[in-house]
């Protein structure tokens, strides 16, 4: 929290280019054209795009009316695909046209050298042309174009594979075996064996689809607690769609969100600065007005970063004058939670940076952290981990299973503590953008290494913890522009950039543009939209105005703006700010906001 310098992702790594394929002698007179829709003239039927990064435009084209554009994006390098059929031995003639830096036509599955062209610069139209020749039990190849890592959207236009035709393709048979695992409060997973001849798999629930996948598993979010559901598959490929499976039903449990229950449906979260002043003065535990729901206490700060000892004490008098006694700020914490009031400890901040890295420094955290708990008589914990205090591992590319222990030990740590207060125990995370919804374009140090490995790295924490998560709060501030579910990048400061990252949260994403790896939306009663509460507090403050136009786009589909929900999130809990002293010192301009807005 109140930091002044965003956090920039930096990209290594060299372009590894290869030559042209040599050209053979041109395809036999009776030869035909293979490719299907190689103008997108029908849009992107006959392709697949990785990550959602491809489109059809207007302009430029260079024939018909339409043309490929894709956007790379992160570890995604915007390939569009069609797998087609063709005759073993037999030689074909690949081409296309295209525009832009680092563009590429190739093939895959030739039983014999897979070849590829490409150009490093083409700012206008450019040709490209390799042939192949297939193998001896090859029956069908895929042609592809992609960009490259970090490079601007390239077009495609007017693709072509030449040379004889093979046995046509056929419509998959209808999938058989759909299964639902253990449904959590929010989602079902689903499992299913492969059909043979399929590229991919829709997915529907109660007859609707909902979602295209290439792998055999799939996992329904955003769902209802304790409301049953209905899920069957069909099988694609080129040929068309199969006949959808036989139903399988699944329900999911109730509750969750550890505590969430017993907040307000519309709450108000904000930091006290009860352990320093800075600037914007020191307020009381007593005179925090009744607006605010959740009082997170900051900071608890570790002894070392790597000791796990977290302690907690009151401002000093020098730094605060007006600072109560210890015996007044418990008995004061006693008056909010006797209103109704949650008062949690909140751990970490700018200066506090936290690195679980053995098992010791995990059991002392818990200890620590309980003590802290006991002492003060508070609801909870709030985890607002900041800098380098969360960090992927090389090689730790799966947020579903890591393995760097400042992440496991983390989780178990804060496992550990929800057992042990139970059920009303509330759990609260404020993250940074960086850590959590640049994870769309970035996780960890990459496949390749070289990117910083704190991006995404809270997304294994609250996808392990979502059931036991009160709110998330996700830090709308001090950030650089990060790229929405849109495919466009969206800076603070509007009503847009709130939207498009609680509309993430929300909706959930593929991490690091890997459909494989979908980071499940949550529920939006554990979404909180986090803000600076003045323009002292923080880079980005956003207007009172700008705020509720926020609130109208994501909980009643108004006041939207260019950006498009994924869904009407009517029961997004509310707001949270960093911080009560800061709004306390802009006349309360904050909570009188969201007191005075309307919600219905």
């Amino acid at each position: 929290m109140d930091r002044t310098r965003p956090l920039t992702l930096l990209l290594a790594g060299a372009l590894a280019l290869g030559g042209l394929a040599a050209l053979s002698p041109a395809a036999q007179a009776a030869d035909s054209e293979l490719a299907r829709n190689g103008g997108f003239e029908a849009g992107l039927d006959g392709w697949s795009c990785t990550a959602g990064s491809g489109t059809v435009v207007p302009s430029p084209v260079h024939g018909g009316t339409k043309a490929l554009q894709a956007t790379p994006a992160g570890s995604d390098n915007a390939k569009c695909s069609q797998t087609i059929t063709v005759k073993p031995n037999s030689t074909y003639a690949l081409s296309g046209w295209v525009r832009g830096s680092y563009v590429y036509l190739g093939v895959t599955g030739t039983g014999t050298t897979d070849g590829y062209t490409w150009t490093q610069s083409a700012p206008d139209w450019q040709k490209l042309s390799t042939t192949f020749t297939t193998g001896a039990n090859t029956t069908s190849v895929t042609v592809y174009t992609h960009g490259w890592y970090g490079t601007p959207a390239y077009q495609a236009d007017d693709l072509s594979l030449f040379g004889p035709g093979g046995a046509p393709v056929e419509i998959p048979a209808t999938p058989t075996g759909l299964a639902a695992g253990s449904p959590t409060s929010s989602s079902v997973p689903l499992t299913w064996p492969a059909v043979a001849g399929a590229t991919s798999y829709k997915i529907y629930r109660g007859g609707t689809a909902v979602g295209t996948v290439t792998g055999t598993s799939y996992t329904a979010t955003g769902l209802i607690p304790n409301t049953a559901y209905s899920f069957q598959i069909s099988a694609v490929n080129s040929a068309g769609e199969s006949a959808r499976s036989t139903a399988v039903s699944a329900t999911t449990t109730s509750g969750g969100g550890g505590g969430g229950g017993e907040l307000p449906a519309r709450a108000l979260v904000g930091y006290l600065h009860a352990s320093f002043a800075n600037g914007s003065g020191y307020t009381r535990m007593a005179d925090v007005p009744d607006s605010w729901d959740v009082i997170n206490l900051a900071f608890g700060e570790p002894t070392s970063v790597t000791s796990g000892d977290i302690r907690f004490k009151l401002c000093p008098v020098a730094e605060c004058p007006n600072v109560e006694s210890e015996a007044d700020f418990k008995t004061a914490i006693k008056a909010k939670q006797a209103a109704g009031k949650k008062v949690l400890i909140s751990i970490g901040g700018q200066n506090g940076q936290v690195q679980l890295a053995t098992t010791a420094a995990r059991d002392t955290f818990v200890s620590s952290v309980s003590k802290i708990i006991d002492d003060y008589g508070l609801d909870g914990l709030d985890i607002d981990f900041e800098g380098h205090s969360l960090s992927l591992q090389t090689g730790d590319t799966d947020f579903r299973s890591p393995t760097s222990p400042v992440i496991v030990n983390l989780i178990q740590a804060v496992k550990t503590l929800k057992a042990k207060y139970g059920a009303k125990f509330v759990l609260t995370m404020a993250p940074e953008t960086f850590f959590v919804q640049l994870g769309y374009q970035y996780y960890g140090s990459g496949p390749w290494g070289g990117q910083d490995p704190r991006a995404g790295a809270y997304l294994p924490v609250i996808h392990a913890l979502r059931d036991d998560l009160t709110l998330l709060h996700v830090q709308d501030y001090n950030s650089g522009s990060i790229m929405g579910l849109d495919n466009q990048y969206h800076s603070m400061g509007g009503a847009d950039f709130h939207i498009a990252m609680t509309d993430m949260l929300l909706t959930g994403f593929p991490v690091a543009g890997n459909t494989e790896r979908f980071f499940p939306g949550l529920r939006p009663d554990q979404v909180a939209i986090g803000l600076p509460a003045s323009t002292q507090a923080g880079n980005g403050h956003t207007s009172p105005t700008e705020v509720n136009k926020a609130l109208d786009c994501l909980t009643k589909k108004q006041n939207c703006g260019t950006y498009q929900t994924h869904g009407t999130w009517s029961s997004l809990r509310g707001l949270m700010t960093w911080s009560i002293n800061w709004d306390r010192f802009n006349q309360w301009e904050f909570s009188r906001n969201f007191d005075a807005y309307n919600w219905s």
